[in-house]
């Protein structure tokens, strides 16, 4: 067993897909629309399906946004330079809501963005051998 996907309601594919392709370099892997269910599936990811985990980007067509709840916690992305890849975020216009620096109570380094219908993502700076 693996997982496949962490499936993701956002309330404007477009704006989404630019955050997570331009934002988080991640790649469109495949997106079709239901037409007769109203609504639009994206698969972004930074490996192929077949290798790794991704996000599949669910757009109701009908939804304009969502509330998050408070069962959600984040997806978490693995970095070389987590201050780098915050500037970069920012530069690209994402919104960086912890900058990097040591996780409470440890000492792996982390930051948190937020994607642009508010749900988290941590980057989690890759630890040198």
């Amino acid at each position: 067993m693996r997982i496949l996907h962490t499936m993701l309601r956002v309330g404007d594919l477009d704006r989404s897909l630019d955050f997570y392709t331009g934002v988080l370099g991640m790649r469109l892997l495949r997106r079709k629309d239901y037409p007769e269910g109203r609504f639009t599936l994206a698969f972004v990811g930074y490996g192929p399906e077949s290798d790794a985990a991704v996000l599949e980007l669910t757009h109701n067509w009908d939804t304009r946004s969502y509330d998050i709840g408070n069962g959600f916690g984040h997806v978490a992305i693995e970095v070389e330079d987590a201050a780098k890849a915050c500037e970069e975020t920012g530069r690209l216009g994402g919104k960086v809501v912890r900058e990097a620096g040591p996780m409470k109570h440890g000492s792996t380094v982390i930051a948190f963005v937020e994607d642009p219908d508010g749900y988290k993502i941590e980057f989690i700076e890759r630890r040198q051998a």
